[in-house]
């Protein structure tokens, strides 16, 4: 009895984990082709760019092997030289702990071809180098396939975004505009001080 009870507690226990743990990149078939606009070391401006991603099933696999794929979401994602020193941008293969692909592009209920989505670079995308990666869900919202604009080493078609810096043009000109302001007026205010000063003295 103490036997069966230990068997049937190490069973919750595996399958607790595995649902805990999630897929791994590793385990998903790269069945999904992608394609994104930008061009090779191309830069974007956040909050002004475009990007347009397609996606589609690669038909070199054998019918039915997208059966069970539900939805697809298509993620922004730091190449490796963005990740150096980035802790909270690390790759793992366990997808539940991967930090590579954070910002979410496109979120599209799964069909085999004609898919195509434009978005603008969000405003709280930082600079940094970036490729394209699409996610297949299934019913039970888990990974099972994915495609990416790059190679498995995260080393070709690679682009690059350049932040919002924080100033606008307008702002420094009118910065600008009320510094000389406030030095034309300290200037007079010295110049009338001492006039007034003179001729108080000259009374």
């Amino acid at each position: 009895m103490a036997g069966s009870v230990l068997l049937v507690s190490l069973l919750l226990i595996s399958c607790f984990e595995a649902s805990c743990h999630g897929a791994t990149l590793s385990s998903l078939q790269k069945t999904l082709i992608v394609t994104a606009s930008p061009k090779k070391g191309q830069d974007l401006k956040a909050g002004e760019d475009i990007i347009t991603v397609t996606w589609s099933f690669n038909t070199s696999f054998p019918a039915r092997t997208d059966s069970a794929y539900k939805t697809v979401q298509v993620k922004l994602c730091y190449a490796p030289i963005s990740q150096l020193d980035r802790a909270w941008r690390k790759t793992d293969d366990n997808l539940v702990k991967d930090k590579t692909c954070q910002h979410k592009i496109a979120a599209k209920p799964y069909s085999p071809s004609n898919n195509n989505f434009t978005w603008t670079v969000q405003r709280d995308v930082p600079t940094g180098t970036y490729f394209v990666r699409a996610y297949a869900y299934n019913s039970a919202d888990e990974e099972v396939a994915y495609g990416q604009t790059t190679d498995t080493h995260k080393t070709t078609n690679l682009f690059q975004v350049e932040a919002i810096s924080g100033r606008h043009v307008s702002l420094d000109i009118a910065s600008i505009c009320f510094s000389a302001f406030a030095v034309v007026s300290l200037f007079g205010f010295f110049f009338l001080e001492k006039r007034k000063t003179k001729n108080s003295q000259e009374k």
